[in-house]
């Protein structure tokens, strides 16, 4: 049987989720999301370690990030109850190359305020004053709640009449007089807007209905939460070189190798060698001794090869909103208002202009 949808957003992660409310909100009727998975947000929204991180990433996702601040907060309001909590990122170089790279790159950055060594030992006194070359703290950085954050864009979809479908994978795509055709397991799709949100499987559903790929590539990160002396106010530490970090999380400690390991999309999991990894960088510079895991795991994060959000369309009535890498929770908000505006052919909403912010930066076009 052939049901007829406003649009049809396939995946069920953040991505997927805030842009199908985002779309029913300015009006789309009878919105469908299709999950291939029996539970939503399972590959990587429901693995991050997620942070809201003023200056992170390259400028089109910082100009995302700085439009998401405003958005976060009126997302609270609708909820009552916040998606961010204060916490500082701290930024270390503990070798000569990482202090080159924190002068060079992020001190050049407004939101990033250059600390001495003793300063930064005094923001995180785990830290060996023996190692510590330079640092730098975002002080406006947060931790974000992704959980939260998804079931309440999920909560604004249905109240605006969008259907959710779990275990519900496109085996097939067609085009059709108005637009498209979607082959499900048990029956079918009518469309006139498709928009594929699928994160790493956006190039194999982008190959189903005969489009080039743009490039995407699905890379592991293995994250453990391990037992170490962890105060409350302690900052979110990451190394400048991109080879470890750690984060407070409740009485534990989130550790991480910060590796990007390729895999093909798929169920990631975590490699104890990583898990060793990230322990002992954390370990050599810090005072920590950290030797207790207490758990696990690893979560996909899917980059286009610029490392920015792809919002676009790639045919008439099919477009990818895809490829943001570790920054799909911080830039969710303006991200979703982009592709909303952008599908739609409205105008981008002016707060997301006043942070530069401009549909080109983003469109599939830059990668062909």
């Amino acid at each position: 049987m052939t049901t007829t949808a406003g649009a049809v957003i396939v995946g069920g992660g953040i991505a997927g989720m805030s842009v199908a409310a985002e779309l029913a909100a300015l009006g789309v009727e009878q919105p469908v999301l299709l999950e291939a998975e029996r539970e939503l947000a399972h590959h990587t929204t429901g693995r991050s370690a997620a942070s809201y991180i003023p200056g992170h990433g390259s400028r089109p996702m910082r100009a995302l990030v700085a439009a998401s601040r405003d958005r976060f907060d009126r997302l609270a309001d609708e909820a009552g109850h916040p998606f961010l909590r204060p916490r500082p990122v701290l930024h270390v170089a503990t070798t000569p190359d990482e202090e080159r790279v924190l002068r060079s790159d992020l001190l050049a950055l407004a939101e990033v305020t250059e600390l001495s060594p003793a300063e930064a030992v005094r923001r995180w006194p785990a830290l060996r004053p023996d190692v510590v070359l330079g640092a730098g703290v975002v002080e406006d950085a947060h931790d974000a709640d992704p959980i939260g954050l998804h079931q309440h864009y999920r909560q604004r979809f249905r109240a605006a009449g969008g259907e959710i479908r779990t275990s519900a994978p496109v085996v097939g795509m067609t085009t059709t007089a108005t637009g498209w055709h979607l082959d499900l397991p048990d029956d079918g799709l009518d469309t006139d807007l498709v928009v594929l949100a699928a994160g790493a499987w956006t190039d194999r559903l982008l190959a189903l209905a005969g489009a080039p790929p743009l490039g995407l590539r699905a890379m592991r990160r293995t994250i453990a939460i391990v037992r170490a002396e962890v105060r409350a106010d302690d900052p979110f530490a990451v190394g400048v070189g991109e080879t470890w970090y750690a984060k407070p999380e409740g009485q534990y400690l989130l550790v991480s190798p910060s590796e990007e390991t390729p895999q093909e999309p798929g169920d990631a999991r975590a490699d104890e060698l990583d898990v060793a990894l990230a322990i002992e960088r954390v370990n050599a510079v810090t005072t920590l001794g950290i030797r207790s895991v207490v758990i696990s795991w690893a979560g996909q994060r899917t980059f286009a090869p610029d490392r920015t959000l792809v919002v676009g369309t790639r045919a008439p009535g099919l477009a990818v909103v895809a490829g943001q890498g570790g920054s799909g929770i911080e830039t969710a908000p303006a991200a979703a208002a982009l592709a909303a505006a952008v599908l739609l052919e409205r105008s981008i909403p002016g707060d997301l202009r006043r942070h530069g912010v401009e549909a080109a930066a983003y469109a599939p076009e830059r990668l062909l």
